[in-house]
């Protein structure tokens, strides 16, 4: 499978490969620049997921976005924006133009896995998590399983973008806003009966977090969110 790292900083890029090669077995293609990259997509590479510097020469990260958002066959592939910037008005804009993520410089691993957890092989994830049935869960909340597996993919996408939110508010020292984010992402496990990630989000509660174990957490949350969606489909015949 291949991930696309676009960076027009070497050494950054050579981070962030190793840090991918290290997440799984993945067919890295690298990008000097947001042009470099929009060109070998018009020469017909089609990488599974994106990772992107934002402040690049010649073509800038949300430029890239934009283009990519504009094209009818490049349009879905998830595209995690990378950069030093911690305001949240440039997080903002990342999320309303399309970005699946946000990842501030100086990289983390679990920061990195958290993206490419949905292309791993889900065997390899450590065991199962301790979730309600997912016949209880429609029950409970009166829905169909399609409609379970929608609100999973949904939930997938806050965890990454809440992944990001927590990245930055926790390298300006908002301990407070970053345990909010987990308080909002804990409610949404509970809700979603993903009793084991409730318990992991909840057992950061009242702690002076570090974003690696923050993001640590986090990852098991989306890996959860994973197997409990692969369960919906074995146990209900949905595609």
């Amino acid at each position: 499978m291949k991930v696309l790292v676009v960076d027009d900083d070497v050494v950054s890029r050579m981070v962030l490969m190793h840090l991918i090669d290290g997440c799984g077995q993945f067919d890295i293609v690298e990008a000097e620049d947001g042009a470099d990259a929009w060109q070998q997509l018009e020469d017909g590479l089609r990488p599974a997921i994106c990772f992107c510097d934002l402040r690049m020469p010649r073509l800038s990260g949300m430029q890239l976005l934009q283009r990519i958002k504009a094209d009818a066959e490049l349009k879905t592939m998830p595209f995690v924006l990378v950069s030093s910037a911690t305001d949240r008005d440039t997080v903002e804009t990342a999320t309303q133009s399309g970005a699946a993520g946000y990842i501030v410089k100086p990289f983390a691993a679990d920061e990195v896995r958290v993206h490419l957890l949905g292309f791993l092989d889900l065997a390899a994830s450590g065991g199962r998590h301790q979730a309600e049935a997912p016949a209880a869960t429609c029950a409970r909340l009166a829905i169909d399983p399609p409609r379970l597996l929608a609100y999973l993919a949904g939930f997938q996408t806050q965890l990454t973008g809440g992944s990001g939110e927590i990245n930055i508010l926790l390298a300006r020292g908002d301990q407070a806003g970053a345990h909010a984010v987990l308080r909002r992402l804990h409610d949404g496990s509970q809700t979603l009966g993903l009793d084991g990630a409730a318990a992991a989000l909840n057992g950061l509660a009242g702690t002076a977090l570090a974003n690696e174990a923050a993001q640590a957490v986090l990852a098991d949350v989306v890996r959860a969110v994973l197997q409990q969606a692969s369960l919906v489909r074995q146990e209900s015949g949905v595609a």
